[in-house]
């Protein structure tokens, strides 16, 4: 049974944005809301031919998870009645998400997140999200300012 919306953050404001939908779509519909942000480690040390990821790169993105996960959930908690829960997952975001939302209701994500590709691979995330949702997804624009 579909029981929860599912919305993956990052911290960016595509994130915020895709937060936003996700706590209204919630309220509006009565269901908890689960907040996912993934994460994978930088390749911060070179190590024979390629670049891995050191122990402090590990612990230091799953830090920047937590974080951005208390801010939302402080959020929610200021705004709304919402039952939230925050997971922090590591893996690639397109494949977290897909799993995260196996039994969802609906999964939102923004359309423009952060990462050190953001520019090359724009969409790449929510794109395979698209593919693979085992529920409907809704993709978020990111908020623009408003001319007067």
């Amino acid at each position: 049974m579909a029981d929860e919306i599912v919305v993956g953050i990052d911290g960016s404001p595509g994130g915020d944005a895709a937060l936003a939908f996700a706590l209204e779509e919630a309220a509006i519909r009565g269901l908890p809301l689960r907040i996912v942000c993934a994460w994978e480690p930088s390749a911060g040390e070179w190590v024979g031919e390629a670049f891995a990821a050191t122990a402090d790169s590990v612990v230091q993105a799953d830090d920047d998870a937590q974080e951005v996960l208390r801010a939302a959930l402080e959020h929610v908690a200021a705004g709304t009645a919402v039952q939230a829960t925050a997971v922090a997952v590591e893996g690639h975001p397109s494949a977290v998400l897909v799993e995260q939302a196996r039994g969802a209701s609906l999964l939102v994500v923004g359309s423009r997140g952060r990462g050190a590709t953001a520019g090359l691979l724009l969409g790449s995330v929510s794109a395979g999200i698209v593919r693979h949702a085992p529920c409907p997804v809704v993709v978020v624009p990111p908020q623009r300012d408003r001319p007067a």
